[in-house]
Protein backbone atom coordinates (compact mmCIF):
# COMPACT_ATOMS: atom_id res chain seq x y z
CA UNK A 1 0.00 0.00 0.00
CA UNK A 2 2.62 2.32 0.81
CA UNK A 3 4.39 1.31 -2.00
CA UNK A 4 1.80 2.49 -4.28
CA UNK A 5 1.08 6.12 -2.74
CA UNK A 6 4.81 6.96 -2.96
CA UNK A 7 4.28 5.82 -7.02
CA UNK A 8 1.20 8.04 -6.98
CA UNK A 9 3.18 10.93 -5.30
CA UNK A 10 6.08 10.53 -7.62
CA UNK A 11 3.71 11.12 -10.77
CA UNK A 12 2.35 14.32 -9.07
CA UNK A 13 5.76 15.64 -9.05
CA UNK A 14 6.70 15.00 -12.27
CA UNK A 15 3.74 16.36 -14.35
CA UNK A 16 4.60 19.42 -11.92
CA UNK A 17 7.29 20.13 -12.73
CA UNK A 18 6.86 19.49 -16.44
CA UNK A 19 3.75 21.94 -16.07
CA UNK A 20 6.26 24.29 -14.46
CA UNK A 21 8.84 23.91 -17.26
CA UNK A 22 6.06 24.71 -19.77
CA UNK A 23 4.83 28.08 -18.34
CA UNK A 24 8.33 29.50 -18.01
CA UNK A 25 9.34 28.03 -21.87
CA UNK A 26 5.67 30.19 -22.92
CA UNK A 27 6.44 33.06 -20.29
CA UNK A 28 10.24 33.55 -22.59
CA UNK A 29 9.01 33.15 -25.75
CA UNK A 30 6.20 36.08 -24.95
CA UNK A 31 8.72 38.16 -23.56
CA UNK A 32 11.14 37.53 -26.40
CA UNK A 33 8.25 38.33 -28.99
CA UNK A 34 7.74 41.58 -27.13
CA UNK A 35 11.21 42.37 -27.03
CA UNK A 36 11.50 41.43 -30.74
CA UNK A 37 8.55 43.35 -31.92
CA UNK A 38 8.95 46.03 -34.74
CA UNK A 39 5.94 46.04 -36.42
CA UNK A 40 2.23 48.03 -36.36
CA UNK A 41 -0.42 47.58 -38.22
CA UNK A 42 -3.21 50.60 -38.57
CA UNK A 43 -6.74 49.72 -39.89
CA UNK A 44 -7.71 52.18 -43.21
CA UNK A 45 -10.01 53.79 -40.66
CA UNK A 46 -7.02 54.65 -37.93
CA UNK A 47 -4.90 55.31 -41.12
CA UNK A 48 -6.87 58.05 -42.50
CA UNK A 49 -8.20 59.51 -39.03
CA UNK A 50 -3.98 60.24 -37.87
CA UNK A 51 -3.12 61.50 -40.96
CA UNK A 52 -0.11 59.39 -42.02
CA UNK A 53 2.24 60.85 -44.59
CA UNK A 54 5.06 58.83 -46.34
CA UNK A 55 8.04 60.16 -47.96
CA UNK A 56 11.96 59.39 -49.52
CA UNK A 57 14.85 59.19 -48.61
CA UNK A 58 16.39 62.85 -49.28
CA UNK A 59 19.69 63.75 -49.70
CA UNK A 60 20.14 67.15 -47.93
CA UNK A 61 22.52 69.93 -47.64
CA UNK A 62 22.95 70.18 -44.36
CA UNK A 63 25.84 71.60 -41.74
CA UNK A 64 27.46 70.66 -39.10
CA UNK A 65 26.05 73.52 -36.44
CA UNK A 66 26.50 75.14 -33.28
CA UNK A 67 23.50 76.75 -31.42
CA UNK A 68 23.42 79.99 -30.08
CA UNK A 69 20.90 82.21 -28.40
CA UNK A 70 20.96 86.56 -29.16
CA UNK A 71 19.40 89.54 -30.32
CA UNK A 72 19.32 91.07 -32.91
CA UNK A 73 21.37 95.06 -32.72
CA UNK A 74 21.54 98.72 -34.73
CA UNK A 75 25.22 99.00 -35.70
CA UNK A 76 26.30 102.65 -33.55
CA UNK A 77 26.80 104.43 -36.25
CA UNK A 78 22.73 103.14 -37.43
CA UNK A 79 21.56 104.94 -33.89
CA UNK A 80 21.37 108.48 -32.58
CA UNK A 81 20.77 109.99 -29.44
CA UNK A 82 19.37 113.75 -30.00
CA UNK A 83 20.39 116.02 -27.55
CA UNK A 84 20.79 119.54 -27.51
CA UNK A 85 24.23 121.66 -26.78
CA UNK A 86 22.57 124.32 -25.22
CA UNK A 87 19.65 123.96 -22.98
CA UNK A 88 16.58 125.66 -23.25
CA UNK A 89 12.55 125.69 -23.80
CA UNK A 90 11.30 123.25 -26.35
CA UNK A 91 8.97 125.71 -28.32
CA UNK A 92 8.20 123.19 -31.08
CA UNK A 93 7.62 119.18 -31.70
CA UNK A 94 7.40 118.63 -35.55
CA UNK A 95 7.42 114.51 -35.24
CA UNK A 96 5.85 111.34 -33.76
CA UNK A 97 7.15 108.36 -33.00
CA UNK A 98 7.46 105.80 -35.33
CA UNK A 99 7.79 108.43 -38.06
CA UNK A 100 10.41 108.34 -40.56
CA UNK A 101 12.84 111.06 -41.35
CA UNK A 102 15.58 112.07 -43.24
CA UNK A 103 18.74 113.52 -42.43
CA UNK A 104 19.16 117.27 -41.63
CA UNK A 105 15.26 117.21 -40.78
CA UNK A 106 14.18 119.28 -37.81
CA UNK A 107 12.42 117.42 -34.92
CA UNK A 108 12.23 120.41 -32.59
CA UNK A 109 13.10 123.94 -31.89
CA UNK A 110 14.51 125.61 -28.44
CA UNK A 111 14.63 128.99 -27.53
CA UNK A 112 17.02 129.74 -25.84
CA UNK A 113 18.22 134.26 -26.00
CA UNK A 114 21.93 133.53 -25.95
CA UNK A 115 21.83 132.82 -29.05
CA UNK A 116 20.50 136.04 -30.22
CA UNK A 117 23.84 137.46 -28.47
CA UNK A 118 25.62 135.31 -30.47
CA UNK A 119 24.45 136.07 -33.72
CA UNK A 120 25.04 140.02 -32.60
CA UNK A 121 29.05 138.96 -32.07
CA UNK A 122 29.14 137.10 -35.46
CA UNK A 123 27.58 140.47 -37.34
CA UNK A 124 29.74 142.82 -35.09
CA UNK A 125 33.13 141.02 -35.70
CA UNK A 126 32.15 140.81 -39.47
CA UNK A 127 31.22 144.27 -39.59
CA UNK A 128 34.28 145.29 -37.90
CA UNK A 129 36.53 142.93 -40.16
CA UNK A 130 35.15 144.88 -43.41
CA UNK A 131 36.07 148.18 -42.13
CA UNK A 132 39.77 147.06 -40.53
CA UNK A 133 40.42 145.30 -44.29
CA UNK A 134 39.76 148.55 -45.92
CA UNK A 135 41.68 150.11 -43.14
CA UNK A 136 44.47 147.51 -43.10
CA UNK A 137 45.22 147.72 -46.94
CA UNK A 138 45.41 151.84 -46.74
CA UNK A 139 47.63 151.55 -43.99
CA UNK A 140 50.03 148.81 -45.54
CA UNK A 141 50.50 150.91 -48.63
CA UNK A 142 51.21 154.14 -45.91
CA UNK A 143 53.94 151.75 -44.47
CA UNK A 144 55.10 150.57 -47.65
CA UNK A 145 55.77 154.54 -48.56
CA UNK A 146 56.96 155.03 -45.31
CA UNK A 147 54.70 158.19 -44.95
CA UNK A 148 53.07 156.28 -41.36
CA UNK A 149 55.06 154.74 -38.69
CA UNK A 150 54.73 150.95 -39.36
CA UNK A 151 53.37 150.76 -35.35
CA UNK A 152 50.19 152.35 -36.92
CA UNK A 153 50.08 149.36 -39.79
CA UNK A 154 51.12 146.72 -36.95
CA UNK A 155 48.21 147.84 -34.75
CA UNK A 156 45.29 147.76 -37.52
CA UNK A 157 46.90 144.25 -38.70
CA UNK A 158 46.17 143.01 -34.54
CA UNK A 159 42.87 144.52 -34.46
CA UNK A 160 41.66 142.48 -38.33
CA UNK A 161 43.05 139.36 -36.75
CA UNK A 162 41.19 139.44 -33.47
CA UNK A 163 38.24 140.11 -35.23
CA UNK A 164 38.55 137.46 -37.32
CA UNK A 165 38.89 135.45 -34.77
CA UNK A 166 35.77 136.26 -32.90
CA UNK A 167 33.65 136.25 -36.03
CA UNK A 168 34.78 132.60 -36.77
CA UNK A 169 34.13 131.56 -32.69
CA UNK A 170 30.87 132.78 -33.03
CA UNK A 171 30.42 130.78 -36.72
CA UNK A 172 31.56 127.78 -35.30
CA UNK A 173 28.89 127.84 -32.08
CA UNK A 174 25.99 128.82 -34.00
CA UNK A 175 26.74 126.13 -36.61
CA UNK A 176 27.25 123.19 -34.08
CA UNK A 177 23.82 124.46 -32.74
CA UNK A 178 22.62 124.04 -36.76
CA UNK A 179 20.97 127.93 -36.35
CA UNK A 180 21.27 130.04 -39.82
CA UNK A 181 24.15 132.92 -39.94
CA UNK A 182 21.63 135.00 -41.46
CA UNK A 183 18.77 134.63 -38.60
CA UNK A 184 17.68 137.19 -35.83
CA UNK A 185 15.51 134.49 -33.94
CA UNK A 186 16.53 132.74 -30.65
CA UNK A 187 15.23 129.33 -31.94
CA UNK A 188 17.82 126.39 -31.95
CA UNK A 189 16.14 123.93 -34.27
CA UNK A 190 17.41 119.97 -33.10
CA UNK A 191 18.01 118.41 -36.55
CA UNK A 192 18.05 114.25 -37.11
CA UNK A 193 22.12 113.42 -37.73
CA UNK A 194 21.05 110.39 -39.74
CA UNK A 195 18.58 108.98 -41.81
CA UNK A 196 15.86 106.36 -40.14
CA UNK A 197 12.88 106.12 -38.05
CA UNK A 198 11.66 108.00 -34.78
CA UNK A 199 12.25 106.07 -31.87
CA UNK A 200 11.30 107.21 -28.20
CA UNK A 201 10.50 111.17 -27.52
CA UNK A 202 11.94 112.05 -24.41
CA UNK A 203 10.73 115.42 -24.39
CA UNK A 204 7.01 117.70 -24.41
CA UNK A 205 6.21 121.16 -25.64
CA UNK A 206 7.46 124.12 -23.08
CA UNK A 207 9.68 121.52 -21.01
CA UNK A 208 12.52 122.67 -20.52
CA UNK A 209 15.45 120.79 -22.51
CA UNK A 210 18.78 120.51 -20.36
CA UNK A 211 22.28 119.70 -22.22
CA UNK A 212 23.74 116.16 -22.32
CA UNK A 213 19.69 114.72 -21.83
CA UNK A 214 18.63 112.39 -25.14
CA UNK A 215 15.41 114.33 -26.46
CA UNK A 216 14.93 111.76 -29.48
CA UNK A 217 16.21 108.75 -30.76
CA UNK A 218 16.23 107.67 -34.25
CA UNK A 219 17.34 104.19 -35.88
CA UNK A 220 18.03 103.46 -39.42
CA UNK A 221 17.61 99.77 -39.20
CA UNK A 222 18.64 99.03 -42.96
CA UNK A 223 21.30 97.53 -41.38
CA UNK A 224 21.47 94.92 -38.73
CA UNK A 225 23.58 93.14 -36.37
CA UNK A 226 23.02 90.21 -34.30
CA UNK A 227 24.87 89.42 -31.29
CA UNK A 228 24.95 85.95 -30.00
CA UNK A 229 26.26 84.18 -26.60
CA UNK A 230 29.09 81.70 -27.43
CA UNK A 231 30.05 79.17 -24.86
CA UNK A 232 33.81 78.40 -23.69
CA UNK A 233 33.50 74.57 -25.18
CA UNK A 234 32.57 76.16 -28.61
CA UNK A 235 34.73 78.99 -29.35
CA UNK A 236 37.63 76.73 -30.72
CA UNK A 237 35.54 76.11 -33.92
CA UNK A 238 34.18 79.60 -34.50
CA UNK A 239 36.06 82.05 -36.62
CA UNK A 240 35.32 85.11 -38.74
CA UNK A 241 33.30 84.36 -41.54
CA UNK A 242 31.26 81.51 -40.79
CA UNK A 243 27.82 81.62 -41.88
CA UNK A 244 24.68 82.09 -39.34
CA UNK A 245 21.26 80.70 -40.41
CA UNK A 246 17.77 81.83 -38.31
CA UNK A 247 14.05 81.93 -38.24
CA UNK A 248 11.82 84.73 -36.85
CA UNK A 249 8.06 83.97 -36.52
CA UNK A 250 7.04 87.25 -37.82
CA UNK A 251 9.29 87.17 -41.09
CA UNK A 252 6.80 84.16 -42.18
CA UNK A 253 9.62 81.80 -40.96
CA UNK A 254 11.93 82.80 -43.84
CA UNK A 255 15.45 81.63 -43.33
CA UNK A 256 17.57 84.32 -42.39
CA UNK A 257 21.33 84.66 -42.81
CA UNK A 258 23.99 86.67 -41.28
CA UNK A 259 27.93 86.50 -41.38
CA UNK A 260 30.41 86.62 -38.77
CA UNK A 261 32.60 89.73 -38.20
CA UNK A 262 33.57 89.69 -34.93
CA UNK A 263 34.48 87.53 -32.20
CA UNK A 264 35.46 89.72 -28.05
CA UNK A 265 38.04 88.24 -26.25
CA UNK A 266 36.63 88.70 -23.18
CA UNK A 267 33.80 86.74 -21.28
CA UNK A 268 30.40 88.54 -20.93
CA UNK A 269 29.69 88.67 -16.95
CA UNK A 270 29.56 85.63 -14.98
CA UNK A 271 27.99 84.00 -17.52
CA UNK A 272 30.93 82.30 -19.00
CA UNK A 273 29.85 83.00 -22.85
CA UNK A 274 31.55 85.12 -24.83
CA UNK A 275 29.68 87.71 -27.56
CA UNK A 276 29.89 86.74 -31.37
CA UNK A 277 28.83 89.74 -33.62
CA UNK A 278 27.75 89.05 -37.05
CA UNK A 279 26.06 91.01 -39.97
CA UNK A 280 22.85 90.37 -41.38
CA UNK A 281 22.52 90.08 -44.75
CA UNK A 282 20.83 93.05 -46.31
CA UNK A 283 17.87 92.06 -48.13
CA UNK A 284 17.22 89.89 -44.45
CA UNK A 285 17.37 92.83 -42.88
CA UNK A 286 14.44 94.45 -44.09
CA UNK A 287 11.27 94.65 -40.75
CA UNK A 288 13.85 93.87 -38.30
CA UNK A 289 14.26 95.62 -35.07
CA UNK A 290 16.58 95.31 -32.26
CA UNK A 291 16.72 93.52 -29.07
CA UNK A 292 14.32 90.71 -31.40
CA UNK A 293 15.32 86.92 -29.30
CA UNK A 294 17.09 84.75 -31.90
CA UNK A 295 18.19 81.17 -31.77
CA UNK A 296 20.37 80.71 -34.35
CA UNK A 297 22.82 78.06 -35.78
CA UNK A 298 26.16 79.05 -36.49
CA UNK A 299 27.16 76.96 -39.69
CA UNK A 300 30.37 74.76 -39.14
CA UNK A 301 30.90 72.86 -41.81
CA UNK A 302 28.93 71.80 -45.26
CA UNK A 303 28.07 68.12 -46.70
CA UNK A 304 25.50 66.42 -48.30
CA UNK A 305 24.09 63.19 -46.81
CA UNK A 306 21.30 61.22 -46.95
CA UNK A 307 18.47 63.16 -44.15
CA UNK A 308 14.81 62.74 -43.32
CA UNK A 309 12.09 65.66 -42.00
CA UNK A 310 12.88 65.97 -37.97
CA UNK A 311 9.54 64.26 -37.10
CA UNK A 312 10.27 61.07 -38.86
CA UNK A 313 12.66 60.12 -36.36
CA UNK A 314 11.24 58.68 -32.53
CA UNK A 315 13.30 58.00 -30.09
CA UNK A 316 12.63 54.87 -28.23
CA UNK A 317 15.08 54.05 -25.06
CA UNK A 318 18.38 55.31 -26.43
CA UNK A 319 17.78 54.14 -29.72
CA UNK A 320 16.37 56.09 -32.52
CA UNK A 321 14.08 54.46 -35.32
CA UNK A 322 11.56 55.39 -38.56
CA UNK A 323 8.92 53.86 -39.56
CA UNK A 324 9.16 52.11 -43.09
CA UNK A 325 5.47 51.37 -44.73
CA UNK A 326 5.42 47.32 -45.64
CA UNK A 327 5.17 46.82 -49.75
CA UNK A 328 2.73 44.25 -49.69
CA UNK A 329 0.39 45.83 -47.36
CA UNK A 330 0.16 49.11 -48.83
CA UNK A 331 -2.84 48.35 -51.16
CA UNK A 332 -5.48 46.91 -49.25
CA UNK A 333 -8.39 47.53 -51.09
CA UNK A 334 -7.21 46.42 -54.14
CA UNK A 335 -8.00 42.76 -52.96
CA UNK A 336 -11.35 43.81 -51.54
CA UNK A 337 -11.87 45.38 -54.96
CA UNK A 338 -11.26 42.24 -56.95
CA UNK A 339 -13.25 40.27 -54.38
CA UNK A 340 -16.10 42.90 -54.98
CA UNK A 341 -16.34 42.03 -58.60
CA UNK A 342 -17.44 38.23 -57.82
CA UNK A 343 -21.05 39.55 -56.41
CA UNK A 344 -23.68 39.24 -58.64
CA UNK A 345 -24.02 42.40 -60.95
CA UNK A 346 -26.00 45.03 -59.39
CA UNK A 347 -25.64 43.89 -55.92
CA UNK A 348 -24.73 47.01 -53.62
CA UNK A 349 -22.68 46.54 -50.23
CA UNK A 350 -24.24 48.56 -47.29
CA UNK A 351 -22.72 51.17 -45.64
CA UNK A 352 -22.39 49.24 -42.40
CA UNK A 353 -20.24 46.31 -44.81
CA UNK A 354 -18.19 49.31 -46.60
CA UNK A 355 -17.33 50.48 -42.88
CA UNK A 356 -16.26 46.76 -41.95
CA UNK A 357 -14.06 46.64 -44.85
CA UNK A 358 -12.41 49.92 -43.81
CA UNK A 359 -11.93 48.17 -40.03
CA UNK A 360 -10.22 44.75 -41.41
CA UNK A 361 -8.13 46.29 -44.15
CA UNK A 362 -4.91 46.66 -42.43
CA UNK A 363 -1.41 48.98 -43.40
CA UNK A 364 1.29 47.28 -41.83
CA UNK A 365 4.58 49.45 -40.62
CA UNK A 366 7.59 48.19 -39.99
CA UNK A 367 10.44 50.02 -37.16
CA UNK A 368 14.04 50.31 -38.89
CA UNK A 369 17.04 51.98 -36.40
CA UNK A 370 19.04 54.41 -37.79
CA UNK A 371 21.69 56.17 -36.50
CA UNK A 372 21.05 60.20 -36.49
CA UNK A 373 23.74 62.69 -37.42
CA UNK A 374 23.32 66.68 -37.89
CA UNK A 375 19.58 68.16 -37.46
CA UNK A 376 19.78 71.40 -39.75
CA UNK A 377 16.62 73.69 -40.96
CA UNK A 378 13.79 70.79 -39.69
CA UNK A 379 16.32 67.93 -41.25
CA UNK A 380 17.45 65.33 -39.78
CA UNK A 381 20.76 63.32 -41.03
CA UNK A 382 20.10 59.51 -40.75
CA UNK A 383 22.17 56.23 -41.15
CA UNK A 384 20.01 52.96 -41.71
CA UNK A 385 21.40 50.06 -39.14
CA UNK A 386 20.32 47.61 -41.85
CA UNK A 387 19.88 48.33 -45.82
CA UNK A 388 16.31 49.17 -46.61
CA UNK A 389 14.84 49.38 -50.27
CA UNK A 390 15.69 52.58 -52.79
CA UNK A 391 12.21 53.08 -52.98
CA UNK A 392 11.07 52.86 -49.35
CA UNK A 393 8.26 54.33 -48.27
CA UNK A 394 9.04 56.22 -44.90
CA UNK A 395 6.43 57.58 -42.54
CA UNK A 396 7.43 61.31 -42.45
CA UNK A 397 4.15 62.20 -40.75
CA UNK A 398 2.43 60.02 -37.94
CA UNK A 399 5.96 58.65 -36.45
CA UNK A 400 5.01 59.01 -32.64
CA UNK A 401 1.85 57.84 -33.26
CA UNK A 402 3.21 54.40 -34.23
CA UNK A 403 5.47 54.47 -31.93
CA UNK A 404 3.03 54.45 -29.54
CA UNK A 405 0.83 51.89 -30.81
CA UNK A 406 4.00 49.82 -31.47
CA UNK A 407 4.59 49.98 -27.55
CA UNK A 408 1.17 49.33 -26.72
CA UNK A 409 1.59 45.83 -27.60
CA UNK A 410 0.87 46.28 -31.35
CA UNK A 411 -2.53 46.52 -30.51
CA UNK A 412 -4.06 49.15 -32.63
CA UNK A 413 -4.64 52.35 -30.86
CA UNK A 414 -8.30 54.15 -31.04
Amino acid sequence: MMKNIKSIISVFSFLFLLASCNDKKVETEEHTEEENKTEVALTEAQFKTVGIVTGRLENRNLNTIIKANGYTTVPPQNMANISTLISGVVKDIYVLEGTFVTKGKTLATIQNLEVVEMLEDYKSATANIEYLQLEYNRQKTLSDENVNPRKVFQEVKSKLAVERARAQASKTKLQALNVSLNSSSSLIPIVSPISGYVGKISVTKGAFAETGTTLFEVVDNSQMHLDLNVYEKDLGTISVGQTIDFILTNQGKKTIKATIFGINKSFSNESKTVAVHAKINANDAKGLISGMYVSANININNSTVPALPKDAVVKDGEKYFVFIQEEHHEEPKKAKAEEAHEHKEGEAHSEHEEGEEEEHNEVHFEAVEVIIGTTDLGYTEVKFVKEIPANAKIVVKGAFYLLSAMKGGGEHVH
